[in-house]
C-alpha cells in the first residue's frame, strides 16, 4: 500500500489529483469549525464541555466530524445527502419511472442524481430547522442553561437555517468535485475525514483513563480493524461460463469468469438505518417534552433509560436485531437474482451444473441467503461491540468510540476503496507504457 502511494506521488497527474483532494478536504474542515452567524461560539464550547454527546443527532455529529454540536456552517455534514441517496435508491424499486431511469444508463443516472440533489436540499431544510428548534428550546445540549443562540429573532433563526442548508449544498458540491477531479469517491472521503478528525480528541479521553486502558483499547482496535478488513474483502465467487456464439464471421464467447457476491453485500447502510430508527423515539420525546420543568412521562423515561443509554441490554438487543433485519431488507431490494439470471441468459452465460433462467435465479437466491446471514451477524457484532466498552473508554455514544461501530466500518471501507482506485490508475498508466 505504501508503495502504491509512493508511485502515485511520483506520477505528475496523480500527484495533482491527490493534492487537489487534500485541498478540498482542508476547505471542508475549515467550514466545519467556522460557527454559523448568530451562534455564540463561547457558549457552545461551554455546553459541549458540560454535557455528554447523546441523543438523536449523535450519528449526524459523527458524520460531520463534530460540526453539529459546534453549530458551524457545515453543521449538517453529509448526512442529508446520504439519506437522500438511500431514499432514491429505495424508490427505484417502488416507482417504475425511477426503475426505468436506472436502466437508461448514464443519462438516466444523471436525472436520478438531480433528484437526489433536490431531495438533499429539502432534507437539509428539515434537519436544520429541527436543530435550530432544539437549540432554541435548550434541548440540543441537555442540562446546559447557557443560550447558544443569544438573539432568537425570526430573522436571525431564518438566516441560521439558510446558512446551514447552503453549507450542505457546498459539501455536496465539494464531494462531486472530488469524485470528478480528485481521487476516490468524494462523499465517502468527506465522511472519512469527519470521522478521522475526531480520533485524536477521543484517543486523548481514553489516554486520560490510564496507560493500560489506552494500550488495551489500541490492541482491541487493531484486532477489530484486521477482522473488518478480512470480512470486507471476503466474497463468494460463483463460476460463470459463456458459450461460443457466431456473430457474422467472428466467434465470441467461450470464456470463463465468476460472479462475486460479497459477504457484506449491504455495506454500512443497515447500521445507518438501525441507528436512525433507534433515535426516532428520542426525537419524539424531545419535541413533545414539556418546557415548564415538570417530570417526564413514562415514554420519555423508557426512552432515556433503555433506548438512549447504549449500554442498556434492551438497546443492544434491539440494535442487533434491527441491523440483521435491515441487512436482509437492503440486500433483497438492491440485488435481484431474476434480473441477474436474465442478463446471463441473454449473453449466453450459465453456471456449470445449473440450467439458465429460473434455476439460475433460484440458485443465486439460495447462495445470497446463505452468505447474508454471516454478513448480517458480522455487522451486528461490530456495531454493538463498542457498547460493552463505554464504561472503560468514558464515551457517551458508541459512534464516538474511534475504532468501533459505524466509524470503523466506514473508515475501513473508504480506505480500501481509495487504495484500490489509486492502484487501478497506476496499472492503467503502466499498461499504457507497456503497449507503447
Amino acid at each position: 500500500m505504501l508503495g502504491a502511494f509512493r508511485s502515485a506521488l511520483a506520477t505528475p497527474d496523480l500527484r495533482k489529483k491527490i493534492l487537489f483532494t487534500l485541498g478540498i478536504v482542508v476547505v471542508y474542515r475549515l467550514g466545519a469549525t467556522m460557527p454559523a452567524p448568530g451562534v455564540s461560539f463561547k457558549n457552545v464550547k461551554q455546553c459541549v464541555e458540560q454535557v455528554d454527546q447523546q441523543g438523536i443527532y449523535s450519528l449526524i455529529n459523527l458524520f460531520s466530524g463534530g460540526a453539529l454540536l459546534n453549530l458551524s456552517i457545515f453543521a449538517l455534514g453529509i448526512m442529508p445527502y446520504i439519506t437522500a441517496s438511500i431514499i432514491v435508491q429505495l424508490l427505484t424499486v417502488v416507482i417504475p419511472r425511477f426503475e426505468q431511469l436506472k436502466k437508461e444508463g448514464q443519462a438516466g443516472q444523471g436525472k436520478l442524481t438531480q433528484y437526489t440533489r433536490y431531495l438533499t436540499i429539502a432534507l437539509a431544510v428539515l434537519q436544520s430547522t429541527g436543530i435550530v428548534a432544539l437549540a432554541v428550546r435548550g434541548q440540543l445540549f441537555a442540562n446546559c442553561d447557557v443560550p447558544v443562540i443569544p438573539e432568537q429573532s425570526v430573522w436571525n433563526l431564518t438566516v441560521l437555517v439558510v446558512v446551514m442548508t447552503a453549507g450542505t449544498s457546498v459539501i455536496m458540491w465539494l464531494g462531486e468535485i472530488i469524485t470528478e477531479k480528485g481521487i476516490g469517491n468524494g462523499m465517502s472521503l468527506l465522511i472519512f475525514t469527519g470521522i478521522a478528525a475526531r480520533i485524536p480528541a477521543e484517543g486523548q479521553l481514553i489516554l486520560n483513563r490510564g496507560g493500560l486502558t489506552f494500550f488495551l483499547v489500541c490492541v482491541a482496535a487493531l484486532l477489530i480493524i484486521a477482522s473488518v478488513i478480512y470480512v470486507e474483502q471476503a466474497q463468494r465467487r460463483i463460476p460463470v461460463q459463456y458459450a461460443k456464439r457466431m456473430i457474422g464471421r467472428r466467434m465470441y464467447g467461450g470464456t470463463s469468469t465468476y460472479l462475486p457476491l460479497k459477504v457484506n453485500q449491504a455495506g454500512v447502510i443497515p447500521v445507518i438505518f438501525a441507528s436512525s430508527l433507534l433515535y426516532l423515539p428520542d426525537l419524539i420525546s424531545r419535541l413533545t417534552a414539556a418546557t415548564d420543568g415538570s417530570a417526564p412521562g413514562w415514554f420519555a423515561t423508557f426512552v432515556a433509560t433503555h433506548l438512549v443509554t447504549q449500554s442498556s441490554p434492551v438497546h443492544i438487543a434491539l440494535y442487533f436485531l434491527l441491523i440483521v433485519f435491515f441487512t436482509y431488507f437492503y440486500v433483497g431490494i438492491t440485488f435481484n437474482p431474476d434480473e441477474r439470471a436474465d442478463e446471463m441468459k441473454k449473453f449466453g452465460g450459465f453456471i456449470p451444473g445449473i440450467r439458465p433462467g429460473r434455476p439460475t435465479a433460484e440458485y443465486l437466491r439460495f447462495v445470497l441467503g446463505r452468505i447474508t446471514l454471516p454478513g448480517s451477524i458480522y455487522l451486528g457484532i461490530v456495531a454493538i461491540l463498542p457498547n460493552f466498552f463505554l464504561d472503560i473508554t468514558d464515551q457517551g455514544q458508541n459512534q464516538n468510540f474511534p475504532f468501533g461501530g459505524t466509524a470503523v466500518l466506514i473508515m475501513v471501507g473508504v480506505g480500501l476503496d481509495t487504495v484500490k482506485q489509486i492502484e487501478s490508475q497506476l496499472m492503467q498508466r503502466n499498461y499504457e507504457g507497456f503497449l507503447r
